[in-house]
C-alpha cells in the first residue's frame, strides 16, 4: 500500500480544521455557513484571505435521532437553538477582526422536513429518515405512481425514505406546508419560505428536466399544490434576519440568508478540486454519495434498475449518484464496542484492519439492513454469513469488512455510473470525512484501479462558503473557477492503485 501509515477521522466522520488552517485575517469579507449533519451541527466562518479559503469552525452542537411521539424524529427546538448559539458566536468572532458577516447559507441533509401551518408554527419535531413509516406507504405510492412512472420525471433513485414516501404517511396534510429541513432553517431565520432546489430534487416530486415541481405526480398523489414553497436556486437570496432572531444573534436586520446548494452533498461536490470535467466523486461520511456530474439526467430503464439518482447541483448541473453505504457502519460499531466497555481509538482499529491480508468477505455496505441503529457489530457478521463467510468477533476483521466492501461499492458504482452516462473517469476525489481516512482511500484506488484525491475534509462547508462569497462579489467566476479556488486553498493526498488487478 502506497500510503501505509493509516490515520483517523472521528467517528461522526468530522473534522477538526478546515480549509486554509492559517486563519481569518481581520477586515475580511466573513460568511456564516451552518453546516448540520446526522450525528452534529456546525456553525463555521469562512473568508477570503490572501487568495485562500479559510475556514474557522466557531460553534459546534449534538444531533441525533431521538424516539419521541411514536416514532424517530430530529429534536428541531434543540437544533435551531444550537443554529442561533453558532450565529451569535459567528457574529462575535467577526466583530473582534473588525469585520461583519456578510451573509449566512445553511446546508444539511435531505429528504426529511417539518410540517408547518398556516401561522408558522411547526405542528410537530421532523420526522427522520431512519424511521420505517415511509416503508408502509411505498406500495400506495406505486398503486398510483409506478416506479417506471416515477423515475422516468423525477429520475430520483429509490430509497424507502424518499419524501414522496414519508408524505404518503402523513394522516392529514390540510392547511400545511412542508419546509426541508435547511429551508425550514431559512424560515426560522427570515420568514420566507422556500424550497432550495438541489434539496427539492431529492423529494420524488420534482421534474428532473423542467427542474420545477411535478405538478401531476402531487395531484395523482392527492397531495395540496401547495404543499412546497416556491424554488430558489442557489445564489438566490432567502431573505433577511428577522428583528427577534437579530436580537437573539447579535447580528444586524440587514444580514441575508443566502441559498446555497441546501443538499450538503451538493455543496460538498461543489467544492470538489476538480481541474477538469472527467472525474468520479465520492462525498463520504455518514452516508457515501458516490457519482459523476452532468448537464443533463440520465432517465433510461438501464439507470433506473441501476438505481441511479440525479440530483441538482450548484450552477444546474447533475449529482448523478448513487448511495452506497457509509462510515455510519464503522461509528456505529464503535458505539457498540464502547457500550460493551471496548474503547480503542479510531487510528488503533485502523491500523488493526490495515494490517490484515486483502481478500476478506465483503458485505453489500448500501443494504436497507444497516439503516436503522443497532448491534452493527452483529448486523455485519450476520450480512457476512448470508455470503458463506464467517467473520470472527475481532473488532479489526469486522473494520476491515466494513472498509473492504465500501470500497468495493464505490468502484462498481463508478464503473457504472460510467457506463450508464457514458462520461469517462480519470480520477476519483473523495470528500468529506471519509478522505482522512487512509486505508479507506487507499483500498477505493486499488479496487476502482485509478488514482484517488483525497480532500478537502470541510467540501461541504467550503462549497457553501463559496457560493456565499460569489453573491457577495469576493469571488467570481464559475463553477470551474471556484474549484480552482479550492485547489489553490486545500491540502490533498493523492492515492495511486496498487498494481494487482482491481476487486469490484
Amino acid at each position: 500500500m502506497s500510503n501505509s501509515s493509516v490515520r483517523g477521522i472521528r467517528s461522526d466522520g468530522v473534522g477538526n480544521t478546515g480549509t486554509g488552517s492559517g486563519g481569518i485575517s481581520p477586515g475580511d469579507d466573513l460568511f456564516a455557513a451552518v453546516d448540520i449533519g446526522a450525528s452534529s451541527g456546525r456553525v463555521i466562518l469562512g473568508g477570503l484571505s490572501g487568495g485562500a479559503s479559510r475556514l474557522e469552525v466557531v460553534h459546534r452542537f449534538p444531533n441525533g435521532v431521538v424516539e419521541s411521539d411514536g416514532g424517530l424524529r430530529w429534536n428541531f427546538d434543540t437544533l435551531f437553538a444550537g443554529v442561533l448559539t453558532g450565529l451569535a458566536a459567528a457574529g462575535e468572532a467577526a466583530q473582534r477582526r473588525g469585520a461583519r458577516i456578510a451573509s449566512i447559507g445553511i446546508d444539511t441533509w435531505a429528504v426529511d422536513y417539518g410540517l408547518v401551518d398556516a401561522a408558522g408554527e411547526l405542528v410537530a419535531q421532523p420526522y427522520s429518515y431512519r424511521d420505517p413509516r415511509g416503508q408502509g406507504a411505498v406500495n400506495s405510492v406505486h398503486k398510483v405512481l409506478d416506479q417506471a412512472r416515477l423515475y422516468a420525471t423525477t429520475g430520483l433513485q429509490f430509497l424507502p425514505f424518499n419524501t414522496v414516501y414519508q408524505l404518503a404517511a402523513e394522516p392529514s396534510l390540510t392547511g400545511l406546508q412542508a419546509l426541508l429541513i435547511p429551508d425550514l432553517i431559512a424560515f426560522k431565520l427570515t420568514g420566507q419560505r422556500r424550497t432550495e432546489v438541489t434539496n427539492a430534487s431529492t423529494t420524488g416530486l420534482f421534474d428532473a428536466v423542467a427542474g420545477e415541481w411535478a405538478g401531476e405526480f402531487l395531484a395523482a398523489l392527492q397531495l395540496p399544490p401547495t404543499l412546497f414553497p416556491p424554488l430558489i436556486q442557489p445564489g438566490e437570496t432567502v431573505g433577511t434576519l428577522q428583528p427577534h432572531i437579530a436580537e437573539a444573534t447579535g447580528l444586524p436586520e440587514v444580514t441575508r440568508v443566502v441559498a446555497v446548494g441546501s443538499h450538503d452533498t451538493a455543496s460538498a461536490v461543489a467544492a470538489v478540486p476538480a481541474s477538469g470535467p472527467d472525474f468520479a466523486y465520492i462525498s463520504s461520511g455518514t452516508w457515501s454519495l458516490v457519482g459523476v456530474e452532468l448537464r443533463h439526467p440520465v432517465l433510461t430503464e438501464a439507470s433506473r434498475q441501476a438505481n441511479f439518482t440525479n440530483e441538482r447541483g450548484v450552477d444546474n448541473t447533475i449529482r448523478y449518484l448513487r448511495n452506497v453505504g457509509g462510515l455510519w457502519l464503522l461509528s456505529e460499531c464503535q458505539r457498540t464496542w464502547a457500550k460493551e466497555g471496548y474503547e480503542p481509538s479510531l487510528e488503533e482499529l485502523l491500523d488493526a484492519a490495515a494490517a490484515l491480508p486483502p481478500g476478506g468477505p465483503l458485505v453489500n455496505a448500501d443494504d436497507s439492513y444497516f439503516i436503522a441503529p443497532d448491534d452493527m457489530p452483529d448486523r455485519i457478521r450476520s450480512a457476512a454469513r448470508v455470503t458463506g463467510a464467517v467473520l470472527s468477533e475481532k473488532p479489526a476483521v469486522i473494520v476491515r469488512c466494513i472498509l473492504d466492501s465500501l470500497a468495493a461499492g464505490y468502484a462498481r458504482t463508478i464503473a457504472d455510473a460510467e457506463r450508464l452516462s457514458g462520461t469517462p473517469v480519470n480520477v476519483v476525489h473523495i470528500v468529506g470525512g471519509g478522505s482522512q481516512n487512509r486505508l479507506l482511500c487507499q483500498l477505493t484506488a486499488d479496487s476502482t484501479g485509478k488514482p484517488v484525491v483525497a480532500g478537502p475534509v470541510e467540501a461541504t462547508a467550503l462549497g457553501n462558503v463559496l457560493v456565499q462569497a460569489r453573491v457577495a462579489g469576493a469571488l467570481g467566476g464559475t463553477l470551474r473557477e471556484l474549484r480552482q479556488q479550492v485547489l489553490q486553498s486545500s491540502s490533498v493526498e493523492t492515492y495511486e492503485p496498487a498494481l494487482a488487478a482491481p476487486r469490484a
